[in-house]
């Protein structure tokens, strides 16, 4: 499982990058001298420590993004500012956010995983603060989409992080784990500015964004870098050691080759486009939309869209295991059995009549199930298929695709609703569901991970 440590060479990536030396990879730290017994327990108690730390730190994130849906409705009843222009923020954010992870996930492969998560946790909390004290439209676009692009250091620190600790065979499992940060941070949020809310919207912006200032300040105390970086070996299950010196021009070209080249890679980038526009039509638009067309209270809205995100954790533990134990760890097989059951899911709850309340939080939370399946998967089968030397880059590539699904989810979802109701609205989403499946069906045959060949 583990190799013995070597020196890495990390300053010699800074000086012909041009990086920052604040990003820089963490050094090689001395190595820790045990008996293998000793070495395996330390390197368990470090996965672990990584695993929760960057999963809490992940919940943070979103505590500083999605928190405007629930200031949303408010928003529009203060300041006039119609449903097209809300779906623009999102949208805008989106795209943003998107290009930024598929940049940063380029960057994230080889910098320092702590510092470049803290550095984009404060970033977006200062985003938040400077719109909780704006009034004008244009103020609101602006903020927004800077926090779209700080937004864009969360995730790929996390890849690099998962790809260094644990190995193909266990990373379906433990990245599922760590996907739940994705539920549990958009969750209580929800229910959070469910409450906030009642001193005004503004709130929604300025409570969470000090939360997340505390988080960084967690986060900069307790997450490291690679095993190296602690003193501990790597995982065998690498190409080689030789990633921490190879030049900038032989990690580009391999880049091309894994991630570029694969098309599968590419299927899966593509659906997670209508993974993302159902995920984010419920989650943006879920507060509104309950309060307009199911006739819920702003507080039991923020529950039930919770719910939604709670069961989305479970979905996503469970659609991880299955495809470790049943599917030998191609994700795609299982996107496609959770795709199906997530657009059954959405057409119930679509159908359902509005004074069942009961049955209809049931229903959206059977659909969080189902859909925050994929939306983990497609993260875990490409960076195994990229390998832990450009995961980041393959997950950066697919958040790319997978944000700017707001185009539909966001501004077009907005105008569609605005001119034709939500019933024009879940048609759409409907439709999306049904493209999206077939996609993952196309991709049925992809490899576990591009480690060897198999």
């Amino acid at each position: 499982m583990l190799q013995t440590p070597q020196t890495e060479q990390p300053a010699s990536h800074a000086s012909k990058s041009g990086w920052l030396n604040i990003f820089k990879p963490a050094p090689a730290a001395p190595p820790i001298v045990a008996s293998d017994a000793e070495l395996k327990a330390h390197f368990r108690y470090w996965q672990n420590r990584v695993l929760v730390t960057s999963l809490i730190g992940y919940a943070l994130f979103y505590f500083v993004r999605k928190n405007l849906s629930m200031a949303m409705p408010l928003m529009e009843k203060d300041l006039g500012i119609s449903k097209s222009d809300l779906g623009l923020f999102l949208t805008l954010h989106g795209l943003l956010y998107g290009v930024s992870k598929f940049v940063n996930g380029y960057l994230g492969d080889r910098s320092n995983a702590r510092t470049f998560m803290v550095f984009g946790l404060v970033l977006s909390a200062l985003c938040n603060v400077a719109f909780g004290f704006s009034s004008a439209v244009f103020a609101f676009g602006i903020f927004w989409m800077l926090n779209g692009w700080f937004q864009g250091m969360g995730f790929p620190p996390c890849a690099r992080l998962m790809t260094h600790w644990f190995p193909p065979k266990e990373l379906a499992t433990k990245m599922s784990i760590w996907n739940t940060s994705h539920s549990i941070g958009a969750g209580l949020v929800l229910v959070l500015c469910g409450y906030l809310v009642a001193f005004g919207w503004r709130w929604c912006l300025f409570g969470p964004a000090i939360i997340a200032f505390v988080g960084a300040i967690f986060l900069w105390f307790t997450l490291r870098d690679t095993p190296r970086s602690v003193g501990l070996p790597e995982l065998t299950e690498t190409e080689s050691s030789q990633s921490a010196t190879e030049s900038s021009a032989e990690f580009k070209a391999f880049v091309r080759k894994q991630v570029f080249g694969n098309p599968y890679i590419w299927l899966l980038a593509i659906a997670n486009f209508f993974v993302y526009t159902m995920r984010y039509a419920i989650l943006d638009w879920g507060p509104t939309l309950l309060g307009e067309w199911k006739g819920v209270s702003i507080q039991h809205a923020g529950w039930m869209v919770a719910a939604f995100e709670v069961s989305g954790v479970a979905g996503m533990l469970v659609a991880g295991w299955l495809t470790d134990k049943v599917f030998g760890g191609r994700g795609a097989r299982m996107c496609v059995i959770c795709m199906i059951m997530a657009t059954l899911s959405l057409f119930l709850f679509w159908q359902w009549p509005s004074n069942h309340w009961l049955l209809n939080t049931t229903l959206l939370g059977a659909a969080g199930f189902f859909i925050y399946g994929p939306q983990a998967l497609v993260g875990i089968a490409v960076a195994n298929l990229a390998t832990k030397k450009a995961a980041a880059t393959a997950v950066g590539f697919t958040g790319l695709f997978g944000y700017a699904s707001t185009i539909l989810s966001g501004v077009g979802l907005g105008a569609l609703v605005e001119r034709s109701g939500w019933d024009a609205g879940f048609l759409g989403i409907m439709c999306i569901a049904v493209i999206g499946t077939a996609l993952f069906a196309l991709a049925w045959r992809a490899k576990a991970h591009g480690y060897s060949a198999h």
